[in-house]
């Protein structure tokens, strides 16, 4: 055919695949994938080799066909792993980029042996990354690798482990809430104490001392929105208030919660057509994402729905699909006291700072469709989504 380096044959394949013939487009996968594996680029080579295992396995059901080409990505992320944690300064986004690769690998070939074994790996050296940062002050960046190592053990159901580097996060996070109080940086201060309020229920359970920090966390983002209104910027008043609503319905304090929520729908109804009226629809439909988050909190599911249907018309984002689903479970969460839903929440979290939406989005919906409780809603979703059951 002419065609000299891997980046033509792979255009080439998904060229082929787009207009329908599979069976071409993936050879060409194949040989791509080994051609970037001679020329060294091995996380060319290993995202291609995962792309041809799960279309082999998810798409055409050839699980035995499948898993060598999934293994052979597995291990040359492995080897991507190994090569970054020697590196004198890490990338932890792209080390869990690999890392994250390597378990969902094996999640999918259900190895279950190989899963805690990696699992375990990968929370030590986030562990290590971790200390090497807090030793150095650098207490962002330790609260980075600390949360990785956190939801690592999370996998291996170390118990022990993970409630250790819970505590460590708690005391990271009480530091980075203090020092942000002291610059003035209330928004800073109350995204901290949320955080910490999560760590702390992952210890004690959804009971007071998670209560307490999370009302201290809405007192926070109230704080900020009053900073923000005194400075003219509406828009950043809403965001902290909608997540002042939703710290205070998980710390139980519904009335606040309630008064707050009705306050911010009738400033957010405002802003949509000011921003409509500017003609500035991306700000409009975050904001009507805004405003759907802000009515299911005070369970006005029906006209959320509508919010979030006329965001998605102008605007369809992975995003606003998490943050709807998001509300909706802490919504449901905090109604009930159950705290095996917030977990499930906080995971959906953690993946949604990290701009993973794919990931996040993968969490909520399984949690979502486990809810019987929550079938009318979740229908009312789908049709707001033009997804029909």
């Amino acid at each position: 055919m002419g065609l000299e380096g891997p980046e033509e044959l792979e255009q080439l394949a998904f060229k082929k695949i787009n207009e329908g013939k599979i069976k071409d487009g993936l050879k060409l996968i194949l040989r791509a994938a080994r051609g970037y594996e001679k020329e060294e680029r091995k996380e060319d080579a290993a995202r291609l080799y995962k792309y041809l295992g799960f279309v082999l396995r998810e798409k055409a059901g050839l699980i035995e066909k499948a898993r060598p080409f999934l293994l052979k990505s597995a291990y040359l992320y492995i080897d991507l792993i190994e090569e970054e944690i020697t590196r004198l300064e890490v990338d932890i986004d792209t080390l869990d980029g690999y890392c994250s690769n390597v378990l969902e690998i094996f999640l999918t070939l259900k190895d279950e042996r190989n899963l805690r074994k990696y699992a375990e790996e990968f929370a030590a050296i986030y562990e290590d990354l971790g200390k090497s940062y807090q030793d150095n002050d650098d207490i962002s960046m330790a609260i980075r690798a600390y949360e990785s190592a956190y939801r690592y053990y999370e996998i291996t159901d170390d118990i022990e482990s993970y409630k250790r580097i819970a505590e460590t996060l708690i005391a990271l996070y009480g530091q980075a809430a203090e020092e942000r109080l002291k610059k003035g940086d209330s928004r800073g201060a109350a995204e901290a104490f949320y955080k910490l309020a999560s760590f702390i229920r992952a210890i004690f359970g959804y009971d007071i001392h998670f209560i307490e920090m999370m009302d201290t966390a809405g007192k926070n983002f109230e704080k900020a929105s009053k900073v923000a209104y005194s400075n003219g910027d509406l828009d950043e008043t809403t965001t902290c208030l909608v997540k002042a609503q939703y710290a205070y319905l998980l710390a139980k304090n519904y009335n606040r919660s309630k008064l707050i929520g009705i306050n911010t729908i009738r400033m957010l109804y405002q802003i949509i057509s000011s921003h409509r009226s500017r003609g500035d629809d991306e700000k409009a439909a975050e904001k009507l994402v805004e405003l759907a988050e802000a009515l299911i909190g005070v369970r006005k599911i029906e006209e959320a729905m509508q919010a979030y249907k006329s965001a998605l018309e102008i605007k369809s984002d992975l995003c606003f699909r998490v943050k709807i689903r998001l509300a909706i479970l802490k919504q449901f969460a905090a109604s009930k006291g159950d705290e095996n839903i917030l977990e499930e929440v906080e995971k959906v979290e953690y993946y949604a700072s990290k701009k993973n939406y794919m990931k996040a989005l993968e969490l909520a919906e399984n949690t979502l469709q486990k809810m019987s409780e929550l079938e009318e809603i979740r229908n009312m979703l789908y049709e707001a989504e033009g997804i029909y059951q």
